[in-house]
């Protein structure tokens, strides 16, 4: 009885229905093979491949670059054509990708199946944020908020799997997580035939063919998510560098505050996310996340003034508050990136939010490692306003943006 009763709960809290839980299966397969893979993934090319890390580097470079341009296609097709058959060709390609890997010997090869890889990465994200909404029904937000929880659990294991490869040491190793997570590509693709086949929504009369080209709210909303898309690289690049060259803090509080922040991800995100769903919701947890990220980055500079111990208690305490922040604002960016996005284009929408998102990531790592470490505490301080004033527009933002939605029976053009 007891172990029915878990059995019950694990089920409600991974989804409401049966498409929801294959979804959510589906992603963290997919995310447990990811976890293995990226751990690994330099490693991989400087050691077995030995190709030098400048070369890695431009290929992964170009192939992110060129990827970015196929993410508004990706979410078009999927709009036109359904977004569980996009999905599953996608993952398809990335599967036969991310297998071909074993066979790079060159930094041309590399390059070439990098940029499918990425490519298909960048269609599948706008496919997928399609799916998401025809799967989550009525509340996608709160279903996303649940998917995510699993995403970052699944990332946590692949990374644990990845960590006992890497004491292992071996060619074998490395090849066993490259062919490990194109499995896992394979197997979510095939979870996806147990969804329903969803009929493609019609566009309504007299609207736009491609209305997310000239929704000026919805683009402002991009443009700002991929500006606060540089809270992510504060943990995972800048933060490690800052704790290394700056403070006192023991080298292990680098791998604390990874499993600091992703497990209290996976705690709170279905917590906090399942009460933010409407785009008004959306702006003012945008807000709270820009508050959030004021206190967590002048904390994480006040490290480098004190003593050994006392740095790392005050870096994980930042990662804590840090971590808060990044919940409210994933939230946030559900609420208002699907609220914002009509029913019958949620591809095309998800594609120029996933280019924005992604466009932002691409820069974040020279604007975090030349502006904010080259001010040093004056940086981290900066950092914190600018997150903080981005966040201000949030309610704002989503105001405009509900003001301008077509409202329910009008067959009027979408506007600007």
């Amino acid at each position: 009885m007891i172990k029915g009763d878990l059995a019950g709960r694990t089920a409600r809290m991974a989804g409401d229905t049966g498409p929801e839980r294959v979804l959510v299966a589906a992603s963290f397969v997919n995310r447990v093979g990811n976890g293995l893979f990226n751990a690994a993934s330099a490693l991989y090319f400087a050691l077995v491949v030995r190709l030098p890390a400048v070369q890695v580097g431009a290929a992964l470079t170009v192939a992110g670059l060129i990827g970015l341009c196929a993410g508004i296609p990706g979410g078009h097709l999927a709009d036109r054509r359904g977004a569980r058959t996009v999905m599953m060709v996608v993952l398809a390609v990335q599967a036969v990708s991310m297998a071909a890997l074993v066979l790079v010997e060159s930094w041309t090869t590399l390059t070439i199946i990098a940029t499918v890889d990425q490519m298909a990465a960048a269609a599948g994200g706008a496919a997928w944020g399609a799916l998401v909404v025809r799967v989550g029904g009525e509340r996608p937000a709160r279903f996303r908020a649940k998917l995510r929880t699993f995403v970052n659990l699944g990332v946590v294991l692949g990374t644990v799997g990845a960590g006992l490869a890497l004491a292992a040491d071996t060619r074998v190793a490395y090849l066993l997580l490259i062919l490990g997570n194109a499995a896992s590509f394979a197997l979510c693709a095939a979870l996806l035939l147990l969804l329903p086949r969803y009929p493609v929504l019609a566009t309504p009369p007299r609207r736009r063919r491609r209305p997310v080209v000239a929704d000026r709210p919805f683009l402002a909303f991009t443009a700002l998510y991929g500006a606060m898309g540089l809270q992510y690289p504060v943990v995972s690049l800048l933060l490690p560098i800052w704790i290394s060259e700056h403070t006192e803090a023991p080298r292990w509080t680098v791998a604390a505050l990874f499993a600091v922040n992703s497990l209290f991800c996976v705690l709170t995100q279905t917590r906090i996310g399942s009460r933010i769903e409407t785009p008004h919701d959306g702006g003012r947890a945008f807000r709270t996340a820009g508050l959030l990220f004021l206190v967590s980055c002048p904390m994480m500079a006040l490290a480098a003034y004190t003593p050994v111990w006392a740095a790392a208690g005050l870096v994980l305490a930042a990662v804590f508050v840090h971590s808060l922040g990044e919940v409210w604002e994933s939230s946030a960016g559900f609420a208002l990136g699907f609220g914002l996005a009509p029913d019958h284009a949620q591809g095309q929408y998800q594609g120029v939010l996933g280019l924005g998102f992604s466009a932002g990531q691409a820069l974040a790592p020279a604007i975090l490692t030349t502006v904010v470490l080259g001010l040093g505490t004056a940086g981290w301080l900066l950092l914190a306003v600018f997150f903080a004033a981005v966040g201000a527009v949030g309610p704002s933002l989503a105001r405009w943006g509900t003001r301008t939605r077509p409202q329910p029976g009008a067959a009027a053009e979408v506007t600007g």
